[in-house]
């Protein structure tokens, strides 16, 4: 069963349709919209500032998400996919953003929406990315524009996907525990 963790009066606050992983941890100050997936082994810690999570919303396995005490909080928009093992520090996603597998986004830096952050990249603290723009790279740098449309397509696809996948897992529940 998740860990799901009251701490410094704060409880977590969790949407509709939501799946959450066995082992995933949910801590402290944040809110969870509806039909978000938290994957195995993530850790959402709101425990020195606020998470803020929007609907549709994966957050992939083995992915951390914190701030820091009263200079920084997440925000994350709908449609957002965070790829496994991603890192948010602190910083704000705008919708149908895709922040790929192993990226790390630190402090106060801004994810436009439709924007795409390639695998392994790291977005240093208080970079602007901008809308339907891909950055790539250590430090990540601007690589190329992204067709709106093409970027909503795709990340809407993959929310809806992981929606899906969700489901698998709340349908074996009542087969786990047969004998």
């Amino acid at each position: 069963m998740a860990i799901i963790k009251s701490v410094r009066g704060f409880t977590p606050k969790i949407g509709k349709d939501c799946f959450i992983a066995d082992n995933a941890v949910i801590v402290g100050d944040v809110t969870i919209g509806d039909e978000c997936s938290i994957w195995f082994s993530t850790v959402l810690r709101g425990d020195v500032n606020t998470i803020t999570i929007g609907n549709r919303v994966n957050i992939q396995d083995g992915s951390v998400l914190h701030t820091l005490y009263e200079k920084s909080t997440i925000e994350i928009g709908d449609d957002v996919s965070l790829g496994h093992n991603v890192v948010i520090h602190g910083a704000k996603i705008h919708d149908y953003a895709l922040i790929g597998m192993g990226a790390i986004v630190m402090d106060n830096a801004v994810v436009g929406e439709g924007a795409l952050v390639a695998a392994g990249s790291v977005v240093l603290s208080n970079t602007v990315i901008g809308p339907h723009e891909m950055w790539a790279g250590a430090p990540a740098k601007f690589v190329k524009m992204v067709e709106p449309e093409k970027a909503k397509e795709l990340n809407v696809k993959i929310a809806h996907n992981y929606l899906m996948y969700s489901k698998w897992y709340k349908d074996d529940e009542s087969s786990d525990h047969a004998d």
